[in-house]
């Protein structure tokens, strides 16, 4: 037996919590609540944003609807979850494809007409973004994001906070370490290391971190619970493969 979720607070106010507000709103969900770093410069204002839990430390309230981190920086997104206990939800919109054979972590957002083929694996507070596309058998990371129209073939593996650039293409059973930035457009046809940035046709690293302060947190949700897979979807009407 499955329950729809009716409302979801945001924490970001920037203009990422535009798209998910439309995807939660065409899906039926009310944003009930915004939380934001500093209120005063959010940039979209659709209610009264509420101060962030690094300007309420420990009195960040307990929330009586699932959260969805609406920051599009990977290692913001990531620090933010290491620190806010809370339920998290999920954001898909109504024209992704989804495989019922492909699993979804909690805090993740798939956009319009994104597709996610069977035996793909994606972490927790991932971004899938506009029409990207990832093959069977994928495996990506928490924090990732995957920017629009990026083509995964199958069996890659992207690690943990790493940004795939817009309309970028990898190929089957290529590994991109953790906390990686592969540029828009790259073609990536070799295995990249962590901490590296990779841009061309092919790809070629051009440089490797040296300054690794966005991973001098925890990286390991605070709270990986959440509605169970069956009901974050429970009232999507999302196609299915």
């Amino acid at each position: 037996m499955s329950i729809a979720i009716n409302n979801m607070y945001l924490y970001g106010a920037g203009g990422h919590s535009k798209v998910i507000t439309d995807i939660l709103n065409s899906l039926g969900i009310t944003v009930i609540g915004m939380f934001d770093d500093s209120p005063p410069m959010a940039r979209f204002k659709a209610m009264e944003i509420r101060d962030g839990i690094r300007l309420l430390g420990e009195g960040f309230p307990a929330l009586d609807a699932p959260l969805i981190i609406s920051v599009g920086n990977n290692a913001r997104r990531a620090e933010l979850a290491s620190l806010i206990d809370a339920t998290y939800g999920t954001a898909i919109h109504g024209t992704a494809i989804i495989s019922d054979k492909a699993t979804i972590d909690v805090g993740t957002v798939v956009l319009h007409g994104a597709i996610v083929q069977a035996g793909t694996k994606i972490g927790a507070h991932v971004l899938i973004n506009t029409a990207a596309s990832i093959d069977h058998d994928n495996t990506i990371g928490d924090y990732a994001h995957i920017s629009p129209h990026a083509t995964l073939c199958g069996h890659v593996q992207v690690g943990e906070g790493t940004h795939i650039g817009a309309g970028a293409i990898v190929i089957p059973s290529i590994r991109i370490g953790r906390w990686c930035t592969i540029g828009a457009g790259a073609v990536v046809i070799e295995d990249i290391p962590d901490f590296a940035t990779a841009v061309g046709n092919p790809a070629r690293v051009i440089k490797l971190r040296q300054d690794l302060d966005i991973v001098n947190f925890p990286i390991e949700p605070a709270a990986r619970h959440s509605i169970s897979g069956s009901l974050l979807n429970s009232n999507l009407n999302t196609p299915r493969l």
